[in-house]
């Protein structure tokens, strides 16, 4: 069964800090680009960073530039999300997805093939 599963959310304070992981079961993640994607209540889901099958190409959104560092370790079969300085907007349900063939924008959904259940970010004093 083919799955990706993320792990690492929880409940911060604003400025802290948290790391997601996306671990892929079933399948080796090392030949896919993988992307975060997070959604707010009430807003659609969007599109914050992507990195390449290899890790040597990284894409972030401006609203996470700088405070964000997305990696990988494709021994482990994992994406990490490293969140430093955590803002309460940053509140969402965040989720990996897995793209086997990457062709257009990183940031758009349609271009990712798996996607994991989400794990929940509260950013919130």
């Amino acid at each position: 069964q083919l799955q990706l599963v993320e792990s690492g959310g929880g409940l911060v304070q604003p400025g802290g800090s948290l790391r997601l992981s996306c671990a892929a079961a079933g399948f080796d993640l090392g030949y896919y680009a993988v992307g975060w994607f997070r959604q707010a209540p009430g807003k659609e889901r969007e599109g914050i960073s992507s990195i390449s099958s290899s890790g040597g190409r990284v894409n972030y959104a401006d609203s996470v530039k700088g405070r964000f560092t997305v990696s990988r370790d494709n021994a482990k079969n994992t994406v990490y999300l490293q969140m430093n300085s955590l803002k309460p907007e940053d509140t969402a349900v965040y989720y990996c997805a897995a793209d086997w063939s990457p062709a257009g924008s990183w940031s758009s959904e349609a271009e990712y093939d798996y996607w994991g259940q989400g794990t929940q970010v509260t950013v919130s004093s």
